[in-house]
């Protein structure tokens, strides 16, 4: 269905929502011919809850405390600690703090647990592609 793609992976933000809810509409709008092909998730909130789970680590990468992480929805706190504006969305900067990111300790996170299962299955089928058991590493 999707041609030319091994994989085709969604993820967006809950926001106010309940994330497992919003997850089973996401998936059930995907054809079922198709759901072979595709990775659904849906970040608790946003995907700065994710980023900023870990408030030690967040806080020693962008010079801020760490309890300034510490609340229910660190989008806010996040944009500024980083520098985020409508005209520069420092997707650079945001893609080299995920490559560095603990997220064997994101796994604490029910949605972000529920997204990585996801791709960690799906690297099993393709040749050439790896992906880390944060679980079994873990233990």
């Amino acid at each position: 269905m999707f041609k030319g793609a091994d994989l085709i992976v969604f993820l967006r933000d809950a926001n106010d929502e309940n994330w497992r809810d919003v997850l089973k509409i996401d998936e059930a709008r995907c054809p079922p011919q198709a759901r072979h092909q595709a990775v659904f998730g849906v970040c608790s909130r946003n995907v700065e809850s994710w980023l900023c789970c870990q408030c030690f680590w967040i806080a020693s990468k962008t010079g801020k405390q760490p309890n300034e992480f510490r609340v229910d929805d660190p989008k806010g706190i996040f944009e500024s600690a980083i520098g985020i504006s409508r005209s520069d969305k420092r997707e650079d900067t945001i893609a080299n703090l995920i490559k560095d990111a603990p997220l064997r300790d994101w796994l604490a996170n029910p949605s972000f647990e529920d997204f990585y299962e996801k791709l960690w299955n799906q690297s099993k089928f393709f040749a050439g592609c790896s992906l880390e058991n944060l679980r079994q590493s873990a233990a």
